[in-house]
This record gives C-alpha cells, structure tokens and sequence, in this order.
C-alpha cells in the first residue's frame, strides 16, 4: 500500500509498548502488514539489508511483525515468546531504526513464536539461530525495547559504514 517512514532512535514512540489487535480489527492489521512489506522491500533497495520490521516502527502500536527472507514472508499478529532453553549466544545486532550502528549482545539460541495470522488462524513456529535472534528482537520492539538497551556494556557498541548511508 505505502512505504512509510522508519521511526528513528530517540523517538519516544519507539519506547512505548504495543497493544494487541482485535480480531475485528483484521482489515487493519492487513493494512498494516502491506505498508510493513513495501516499507522494509525500500528500506532493502536502499542499503542491502533488512529481513523483518514491526509495526511500531513505523509508528503503528500494534503487536504485528513482519518477516520476508528466502523468499518467505510471514506476517505475526498478536505474537508471544517462548524460550526452549536456557541456552543463550553473544552477536551483533543492527536495526532499520538505527542504520549503521551494532550493539553487542545476547539472544537466545532457540524460541517458540505463538501467533495469529492473517486468516486469523492460531499458529506456532520455531526458530533458531539467527531466526531466533531476528523474531526475538522484533518482539522487543512491541515491547519498547531497543537492542541498544541491551548491550552487554557500555563498549558493546560500533558502526558498519556497510549498513549505513551516512557514510
């Protein structure tokens, strides 16, 4: 539908948590999947990356992620965590909403991704790896929480001139 513009670091409704959507809100959640879609689909032409975005970070507060990779796409709506183990591993992160910049942190090997879908349909995925990583931090997003707030320190931090068109 439209390419919408990604919410930057700093900006305070990044911060803010998420409300689930209602089923008779579907058409919307739709709309937003689409404008999700084209928006990330830019962001990708534009610097080469990007596999996943949520719906806040396009200053829509709503509990919806949407994930194209391998030819794939998989909208989540309402979705909810659950770690299989214990077992975490250190990595760099990057964001749409920070281009350019990496946090060190950590993220948990294995997770379970209870949702609906767009048929409204309840769902259930696994991931592990960095699928686990990039569901794990779109979910932090419903939840106004920036990778940048998880860094295993305060030197966990650097800049990809790769990722980034300031540069």
């Amino acid at each position: 539908m439209a390419v919408r513009e990604i919410l930057l670091l700093g900006n305070e409704n990044l911060y803010k948590a998420c409300k689930e959507i209602a089923r008779d809100e579907l058409n919307k959640a739709k709309e937003i999947v689409e404008d999700l879609h084209d928006t990330m689909m830019d962001f990708r032409d534009k610097y080469g990356f990007g596999r996943a975005i949520a719906a806040p970070q396009i200053d829509e507060l709503y509990r919806i992620i949407y994930m194209n990779f391998d030819n794939n796409s998989i909208a989540f709506i309402n979705p909810r965590l659950e770690f299989i183990e214990d077992d975490k591993f250190e990595m760099w992160d990057d964001c749409m909403s920070y281009p350019g910049l990496e946090v060190k942190l950590y993220r948990y090997r294995k997770c379970k991704v209870y949702y609906k879908d767009l048929e409204w349909n309840d769902c259930i995925l696994e991931f592990e790896g960095d699928l686990s990583e990039l569901i794990q931090h779109e979910y932090d997003h419903l939840d106004g929480i920036l990778a940048v707030q998880r860094a295993i320190d305060n030197k966990s931090f650097r800049v990809n001139k790769n990722k980034s068109g300031c540069f």
